[in-house]
């Protein structure tokens, strides 16, 4: 499985550039990432143009406290679970039905990324 296809990066910049020119952008997550042996989930609506790396989105480590920040997709492709035989992986089958801000005020209130 793909963590990132050839499409997503395209994406992922284009809502970075948005972004920065509009402070009230607030776009659809492109991709959901989890964790395939926990609770761990990211939804992720841009990069930052300047470095490709660093994502932004929902993050939600399963501990009660989800929220909205940065994160390195390198660090996020480098997790090994399960004495390595796991990663994180993109969920193929998600599509965002609602912008970022629906989903952070959901989670707040649920503790968690809920759809």
């Amino acid at each position: 499985m793909d963590f990132i296809t050839p499409e997503l990066p395209q994406q992922l910049l284009a809502n970075g550039g948005a972004s920065r020119d509009n402070p009230h952008f607030d776009p659809h997550p492109v991709v959901k990432w989890f964790s395939p042996c926990g609770v761990a989930t990211w939804l992720i609506t841009e990069s930052d143009p300047d470095d490709q790396d660093t994502a932004y989105g929902l993050g939600d480590l399963g501990m009660g406290s989800p929220e909205l920040g940065h994160v390195s997709v390198r660090e996020l492709m480098s997790i090994r679970l399960m004495r390595g035989t796991l990663g994180i992986e993109r969920d193929m089958h998600w599509k965002a039905n609602k912008p970022l801000s629906a989903y952070a005020r959901l989670a707040r209130l649920a503790g968690r990324i809920v759809d």
